[in-house]
């Protein structure tokens, strides 16, 4: 008698399965049919094959042998307490890497993960990728990662502080490159294009590249200090590689790439000998993507591909896309060890300004990039102040000393903090019995 659960789909786990030749999804399900019965085994086979082998009628040339070399596994299913009627859990798929591994690449890979499983349920999530270094070891990582570009930049411990270039577009070259030697000299490692610049009819790439170069190199004669410009290269895929080289040749700093142009195009600059700069990856319209796929599938997939740094959601910031605790373990699975992959340096932003600054690097540690557009240029007393703000700030956290305190004697940062203010951490008091009993530890958490 046939089996109704294929043996090699079900009859699997984590423990079972060579981990180095599958790449595994974790995903959440939800389901409310109008029926009392819900079988989500039978869905979750349909899901597997669909992104895999399958289709929802199996013909003579699906064999046993292609399934077992081809199709994927279910290897972790844990069901979510439900009301009655519905059914939730978080599942594991593997996807066999023999797919893919003659030329792996990002848009064959997704296909499986990231592809027909989003048409089998209403509320349905991309929660995580895992990559063997089967896998990894095909493509670039980032190229200089969190201590590359500090060694670029000669900052070894601190957070970076990055000035987004503001307003999105409509400056001529001089005006851009105005803005920019006024943040340079008040401190900034790095400015960045916003990620709607472009060729605008009154700012060409090439003369806001020229413009702002010259700016930065006079910023450097009078403090010493080098800035790295990121300038933004988001173009059709025929025209990328070579305006990326060309920015490289002519003295970038730094690249930006929008996610609209793909985790392919990425891995192209990446892996580019020709490219010899940093490249941020702005997340663009993957925002729209967030109620399928969570930001640490979509970090992790850039960090494989080459980004250098990340944008990323937080919790402090005036753009709440995500909880707290998926900002978190978005900047921890840039941060952490990836089959040797150097790290990318993660960017949380959103309204940032000074008052934020020990939220943020609470959190996330000092490995980030404090990112500001208005809460930089919009300080009271101007664009080079706004910059002294933020490295004042930073300097603060890293010495362990209160903001309130640092700013006594640092006009420029006080003057941020009665703009727009600084704030306490909320405090979750969580696991004892009774609030009289807390000990101090348990009141400090």
């Amino acid at each position: 008698m046939k089996r109704l659960y294929d043996p090699t789909i079900f009859i699997q786990s984590l423990d079972s399965i060579d981990r180095d030749k599958f790449i595994i999804a974790t995903y959440y399900i939800e389901d409310a049919p109008e029926s009392d019965f819900i079988d989500h085994f039978a869905q979750l086979q349909r899901l597997v094959l669909e992104g895999s082998t399958g289709d929802w009628m199996r013909v003579a040339e699906e064999t046993d042998e292609v399934r077992e070399a081809l199709t994927g596994r279910l290897v972790g299913y844990y069901e979510v307490p439900a009301p009655k009627g519905t059914k939730r859990a978080v599942f594991q798929i593997a996807y066999p890497t023999a797919a893919w591994d003659r030329r792996p690449n990002f848009p064959m890979m997704m296909l499986g993960p990231a592809g027909n499983c989003f048409i089998f349920s209403t509320a349905f999530r991309l929660l995580d990728v895992s990559f063997p270094p089967s896998i990894t070891k095909h493509f670039p990582g980032p190229k200089y990662g969190i201590e590359g570009v500090r060694e670029m930049l000669g900052v070894k411990d601190r957070p970076l502080v990055l000035h987004i270039i503001k307003p999105k577009m409509g400056m001529t070259p001089e005006q851009t490159a105005e803005q920019c030697y006024r943040t340079a000299i008040g401190g900034v490692d790095i400015i960045k294009d916003d990620e709607m610049a472009g060729d605008v009819f009154n700012c060409s790439f090439e003369a806001r590249l020229e413009a702002v170069n010259k700016a930065l190199e006079k910023a450097e004669r009078e403090t010493g200090k080098k800035v790295l410009y990121f300038i933004s290269v988001t173009d059709e895929v025929d025209r990328l590689a070579e305006k990326a080289r060309w920015a490289s040749r002519n003295g970038a700093g730094g690249l930006l790439l929008t996610y609209s142009a793909g985790f392919s195009a990425l891995k192209m600059l990446a892996a580019d000998p020709e490219v010899k700069v940093p490249i941020l990856l702005h997340v663009s319209h993957m925002l729209g993507l967030l109620p399928s796929m969570s930001f640490i599938a979509l970090a992790k997939m850039g960090r494989v591909a080459g980004a250098d740094m990340i944008l990323i959601p937080t919790m402090w910031s005036s753009y709440q896309v995500a909880s707290l605790e998926e900002g978190l373990r978005t900047a921890f699975a840039l941060q952490q060890d990836l089959h040797g992959l150097k790290r990318t340096w993660p960017l949380p932003g959103g309204g940032i300004h000074p008052g934020l600054v020990h939220l943020l690097v609470g959190d996330y540690g000092p490995d980030i990039v404090l990112m500001a557009g208005g809460g930089l240029l919009g300080h009271p007393q101007g664009y080079t102040a706004g910059a002294k703000a933020f490295r004042q700030a930073a300097d603060a956290v890293m010495q362990n000393i209160p903001l309130e305190n640092y700013a006594q004697d640092h006009p420029e940062l006080r003057a941020a903090l009665d703009q727009w203010g600084t704030f306490e951490r909320p405090k979750t008091v969580w696991g004892y019995a009774g609030a009289a009993f807390q000990p101090k530890m348990a009141r400090r958490v």
